[in-house]
């Protein structure tokens, strides 16, 4: 289907250029360490923008990760069904659980983020950052979740979901 493809292909270039996000904030973290611990000269900066990259990072990868199956599941049910009872439960799972959630988080984020905007909000650090930015990818990364959620329960729904194969048993000696 073309929304599915679209959808993943919206999430996969998000996911691989916020990845690049990662290695700004490893960057600012030794340069701070360095000039802290080699030159005596600690920055008032680099705690404040590490943090909030770190957050942008976290928040922004949820819809990437849900495409790469990447979080965190508990198959202690799930484990020993057939494929097609699996995937009844997971559209079920999406249904009664996902969307709510990703529907309120889309919803008050985006009410948080236009609350700061509004403000202005900056941090109370040492150097007063803006914050609403980051408020701002907070409902820009709840509806990138939402969006994959639909894939992935679209995939489910005309069974191109991959990742359903059968999982050995668990050993609970």
């Amino acid at each position: 289907m073309p929304i599915i493809r679209v959808i993943d292909g919206i999430n996969e270039i998000v996911g691989r250029i916020v990845s690049i996000v990662a290695i700004v904030f490893a960057a600012i973290i030794i340069y701070d360490v360095f000039m802290r611990y080699f030159l005596g000269e600690p920055t008032r900066w680099a705690f404040d923008v590490t943090k909030q990259l770190y957050g942008f990072y976290f928040i922004m990868l949820g819809g990437y990760a849900l495409r790469h199956q990447s979080h965190v599941r508990v198959d202690l049910l799930t484990a020993r069904m057939g494929r097609e009872t699996r995937r009844w439960v997971e559209a079920a799972g999406y249904l009664i659980f996902f969307f709510p959630f990703a529907w309120i988080f889309a919803r008050h984020s985006w009410n948080f983020a236009m609350t700061s905007w509004s403000q202005a909000e900056v941090t109370y650090g040492a150097v007063q950052l803006p914050v609403y930015p980051l408020k701002m990818a907070m409902f820009a990364a709840a509806v990138l979740l939402l969006i994959q959620g639909v894939s992935e329960f679209l995939k489910l729904l005309l069974n191109k979901a991959d990742h359903l194969e059968p999982m050995e048993p668990l050993d609970v000696r």
